[in-house]
């Protein structure tokens, strides 16, 4: 197992679910925001979330991009792991070798060139890194055709670290199998239970939260489907109807549905579900109050994130 991957993830749950918790622990007013915590605001915030927390300093509001450069993300995305993916199943089907910088990323970080895995692990790796490739060309096609984005911003570390996420989470998958591939070996497709499951759940998911993308457009637009407005409503429908964020809670989903299709015993995979978790659990968290705040017949029983749970 790549050690240092595991390690990675989990540290980065960690600080998310400190992010989290954090502020919750501290629920004495301060007098005025410092700048260390408006900074942190700053950071954790994006979109309509960061309304309500103040302007802040003029050399905080230079770090700040637009929202709908979210974008950039699943460019960056569909790009790089569609690479990744074109490599893998040549060196998989094709007899074909990974490049040797792939190797040395794979030695870098723990990954053993000469464990011994089955054709089911490596199998599941390829079609893993092929749902997160459709997943990335799926929300593009959203951001480009389906949202309707506001003039939110979201702050330049922000930025550059979601460019880097989806560059680390295609690589991830890719050291899930020996740096070595086949070894000249042809691969034997073995489709276990929990690929069927795993793809199951995964498309259950993607089907809900592309209707739940959907209900927020909408939200903006007339019934001919012309903007009409940026501002922002209450959304009603499908699991809008137990969850203020749903569409987090299906991107948690999806990265449960790929841990089940690595077989459930993957801890470097069970690592990045902590972060998506904390992640996504925070930034469900920070919409729901400010729905909370700026409606005042918000649905009272509305969970945040998990339905009926958080």
């Amino acid at each position: 197992m790549p050690a240092v991957l595991a390690a990675a993830w989990a540290l980065l749950a960690a600080a998310f679910l400190s992010a989290l918790l954090l502020p919750r622990l501290r629920r004495a007013p301060a007098r005025r925001p410092g700048v260390v915590s408006g900074l942190f605001q700053d950071l954790i915030r994006y979109g309509k979330t960061k309304r309500g927390c103040g302007q802040g300093p003029a050399w905080l509001r230079r770090l700040q991009v637009p929202k709908r450069w979210f974008t950039h993300f699943y460019v960056v995305s569909v790009l790089w792991n569609g690479f990744l993916l074109i490599w893998l199943f040549r060196a998989e089907f094709l007899g074909g070798s990974l490049p040797s910088w792939i190797q040395h990323m794979h030695r870098a970080l723990g990954r053993d060139s000469q464990s011994e895995d089955t054709d089911s692990e490596h199998f599941s790796a390829l079609l893993v890194l092929l749902l997160l490739w459709l997943h990335s060309c799926r929300r593009l096609a959203e951001c480009l055709w389906t949202s309707v984005f506001s003039n939110g911003v979201i702050h330049i570390v922000q930025y550059c670290f979601g460019l880097g996420y989806y560059i680390a989470v295609g690589s991830t998958v890719l050291c899930q199998v020996p740096t070595n591939v086949r070894n000249g070996k042809e691969l034997s497709v073995q489709v276990c239970w929990y690929h069927i499951v795993g793809v199951t759940i995964y498309i259950w998911a993607c089907f809900h939260q592309h209707r739940c993308l959907v209900i927020l457009a909408n939200l903006r637009k007339s019934k001919s489907g012309k903007v009409v407005s940026l501002s922002h409503s209450v959304p009603f429908g499908d699991w809008f109807e137990r969850v203020s964020c749903p569409h987090y809670f299906a991107e948690l989903l999806i990265y449960v549905s790929m841990a089940i299709t690595l077989g459930f015993h993957n801890v470097t995979w069970w690592c990045v579900v902590m972060y998506v978790l904390f992640n996504q659990a925070l930034a469900a968290v920070l919409c729901h109050e400010f729905y909370q705040k700026n409606f005042s017949s918000y649905p009272k029983h509305r969970k945040a994130f998990i339905p009926f749970v958080f």
